[in-house]
């Protein structure tokens, strides 16, 4: 990789957990600069190089530093000398307000090329866009702007750890990519190269639903066998969908797909699955959520389905969560309607 490829100047917008992670990881390439909505937050990582409420415990380079000024982010990235790289560490939900406030900050500032990525994972609720259409709407307009999404099978805890972790770039422009690879890829991560930014995000969004389905089979007592069969029924879901919308089967079985779906649905860190045990053993959504924890897959999973009846595309577990999370479906009634359903062939090849 060439020398010009890396990028002098890294911004990362958003110091939750998986946005410090990366940070952490950029900086130890580039001129890294996070950026936090709290000033408390940003005074912790400069004064004691930790962010205890998402990392505790996690020692942040000293070369990482923090700002609570969004602009004074934005001008960061905006005076390298060649190729910056933003990465947009938001949740979906706040993925269009960041964009358009992203997009108003550069087309008033004269910068060089400027890639763009984000980390998030789902499908907005009221329009039932994935995270690219959003960012795209917001930048594609813009001069000098490229845009990529950044997943695979992580968690943020881990990375921080220096654990290895493999993640995959998704973009239309080879120049994404390379600047992810310079700013990102080390010994400890492994970033790998994609076009295919729907079959991406359409992993990334349904693993999350899926997990919660793994998660309430296990709280049910379903054991292993079970598991395993709402997985690769799951990823035959996930398949589906990332195919009526354009994406690849093909990615669907990587990193993004099958890896994502893998740890989302059986690793003890997942918030998704760890809502589904909690409603497995008999606690309600409502009071799940208002003990403070938060899963994707909850905020996903409607928006989730009604994308796949607008494309035409069956999503029975997606289904069978969407009822049980919002119209007071037993677990145990779930299951049974998932098991009644009619045997079909797994594959085309089949003799039947």
């Amino acid at each position: 990789m060439s020398a010009t490829t890396l990028p002098t100047r890294v911004a990362v917008l958003g110091a939750g957990s998986w946005g410090s992670a990366l940070a952490a990881l950029a900086a130890e390439h580039a001129d890294t600069l996070i950026w936090a909505r709290r000033s408390e937050a940003a005074a912790e990582i400069n004064d004691t190089h930790r962010n205890t409420r998402y990392l505790p415990d996690i020692p942040l380079p000293d070369s990482l530093r923090a700002t609570s000024d969004f602009n004074t982010a934005i001008d960061h990235v905006c005076a390298a000398q060649s190729d910056a790289l933003i990465i947009l560490g938001v949740p979906v939900a706040g993925m269009a307000d960041i964009c358009q406030k992203l997009a108003q900050s550069l087309a008033a500032r004269r910068h060089p090329t400027v890639h763009v990525v984000w980390t998030c994972k789902g499908v907005q609720p009221d329009t039932g866009q994935l995270p690219h259409e959003v960012a795209s709407a917001a930048l594609s307009g813009l001069s000098g702007v490229e845009l990529g999404v950044l997943s695979g099978p992580s968690f943020a805890l881990e990375v921080a750890q220096g654990l290895p972790v493999a993640l995959t770039i998704a973009s239309h422009t080879a120049s994404t990519g390379d600047i992810v690879l310079a700013a990102l890829h080390s010994q400890r991560c492994r970033v790998y190269t994609s076009q295919d930014i729907t079959g991406v995000e359409v992993g990334g969004a349904l693993k999350n639903v899926m997990a919660i389905a793994c998660g309430i089979s296990d709280g049910l007592g379903l054991g292993s066998n079970a598991r395993a069969a709402l997985i690769t029924r799951g990823l035959a879901e996930i398949q589906r969908l990332a195919r009526a919308l354009g994406g690849e089967a093909e990615t669907v079985q990587g990193l993004t797909g099958l890896g994502d779906l893998v740890l989302t649905a059986t690793g003890p860190l997942s918030r998704n699955r760890q809502v589904g045990l909690a409603i497995g053993q008999g606690r309600t959504l409502e009071d799940i959520l208002a003990g403070g924890m938060t899963a994707e897959g909850v905020r996903c999973a409607r928006a989730a389905l009604a994308l796949g009846e607008r494309h035409g595309v069956e999503l029975p577990i997606t289904a069978a969560v969407c009822r049980v999370l919002f119209e007071g479906q037993s677990p145990q009634g779930a299951v049974a309607a998932l098991l009644s359903r009619d045997s079909r062939p797994e594959s085309p090849n089949s003799y039947r």
